[in-house]
């Protein structure tokens, strides 16, 4: 029986993030080369795409590619660049059908030319989407990012155009690459690893964790609601009190 059933339709987290880990490892298990797992990890993101548009997720966002990778062996870079305008290419025409949008977050100047094509092809094309929004990370880091963030925030101050004091925490949001999205409500882990590898450090300052062995390649439709499922088990207290929350 599907775990469907049992989710609670009224506490859909509104925004998942994913940390896609195992691709390498489920391969190398099987005696396949890495790029294979990689390549069956792209059908696994197609039908937790499609899961989560069925429960009404309103964000997915998916760790693909962080600067850490660009020192991974130069064959698997490449292949995984490939990989990307291939699947981005195949995967359009259904992205459309399903209302779902796509963006993205990252050093998006790293990628190859091809590469950053083919993306913007895709984000132009299903721009009109009102389903799902699926937030690609792509040549993403938290560090990077908020050391971007100093940067411009730096330059605001130098040039007249914010002062120091205002400066807040949502101020400081605004500077971010995910400052259009709601902080993640729920992060999703496969792999068996328990860490978050320097991705939206300070957006999953009060995001729930779920940590699964499931390789990524294996990790679909059920999997996903088994996430769901377990994170509608917890309380979310945001620094407050049991009682408070329950009171609200």
């Amino acid at each position: 029986m599907s775990l469907l059933g049992k989710i609670d339709k009224a506490r859909i987290p509104e925004h998942i993030t994913i940390i896609m880990d195992g691709n390498g490892r489920w391969a190398k298990a099987r005696g396949l080369e890495r790029v294979e797992g990689h390549k069956q990890g792209i059908t696994a993101l197609r039908e937790v795409v499609e899961a989560a548009s069925k429960v009404s997720v309103k964000y997915l966002t998916v760790y693909a590619f962080s600067t850490e990778n660009w020192d991974r062996p130069s064959e698997e870079v490449d292949a995984l660049m490939e990989l990307i305008v291939y699947a981005v290419a195949k995967e359009t025409p259904s992205l459309i059908e399903n209302g779902v949008r796509v963006a993205s977050i990252g050093d998006l100047s790293r990628l190859p030319v091809k590469t950053r094509q083919s993306l913007q092809d895709c984000m132009d094309k299903t721009a009109p989407g009102n389903g799902l929004t699926l937030v690609l990370a792509l040549s993403y880091s938290s560090r990077w990012e908020l050391t971007e963030a100093a940067r411009a925030i730096a330059r605001d101050v130098k040039n007249g155009l914010l002062s120091q004091e205002s400066i807040t925490e949502k101020e400081l949001s605004r500077y971010l690459t995910t400052y259009t999205l709601p902080d993640p409500d729920l992060l999703i882990r496969t792999g068996g690893e328990k860490r978050i590898s320097n991705f939206l450090l300070w957006q999953l300052a009060y995001s729930e964790l779920y940590f699964t062995d499931t390789f990524w390649p294996d990790f679909g439709e059920e999997e996903l609601y088994a996430a769901i499922f377990d994170y509608q088990q917890r309380e979310r207290r945001f620094g407050k009190t049991s009682e408070q929350v329950k009171s609200k």
